[in-house]
């Protein structure tokens, strides 16, 4: 058991925090000392742990809140659940995929120890870095759409309903 200051450090939050996440209910003390100290167990630092992960991939408290809620929901009211996890799924993918564009761009950019460090630029009429970040956005998009062409539907019938 941990009491809300051991907790907060081993989830590297502050206690306020985890006082906050406690009024939104996204965390509970499993129980209380007679002297009234919150305690907490390892359930809570995991999910102390997942809200701040989930938090910086761009998810709302509402959503994590959800989500931490799934197993409670009704079997009726989780395919909402699923939709927003799916949605948040596609909306990482697509961050990851920027990230990655913006990663290669750099690093072609980045002269390497065998290149000379003090190549001319100045005959370029753009920076050699907007020209790599568009040609890796333009590979990007034509791998995307070579693989949409490649997707086959599972029901001939329903072929219609891809194109």
């Amino acid at each position: 058991m941990y009491t809300i200051g051991r907790l907060a450090r081993r989830a590297h939050i502050k206690a306020d925090s985890v006082r906050f996440y406690e009024r939104q209910g996204l965390v509970v003390p499993a129980t209380k000392t007679p002297a009234g100290y919150r305690l907490y167990t390892d359930a809570a630092l995991r999910r102390l742990v997942f809200i701040r992960h989930a938090q910086r991939c761009g998810l709302t408290l509402a959503e994590i809140g959800k989500l931490l809620r799934l197993h409670e929901t009704a079997p009726a009211a989780r395919r909402g659940v699923y939709r927003l996890a799916a949605e948040k799924k596609r909306e990482i993918d697509k961050t990851i995929a920027t990230l990655r564009a913006m990663s290669d761009a750099l690093s072609s950019f980045i002269p390497t120890a065998n290149d000379d460090a003090e190549t001319d630029l100045s005959g370029t009429d753009e920076s050699p870095l907007l020209l790599a970040l568009e040609a890796r956005l333009l590979e990007q998009d034509t791998d995307q759409q070579n693989h949409a062409r490649r997707v086959v539907p599972l029901r001939p019938e329903r072929a219609s309903l891809y194109r």
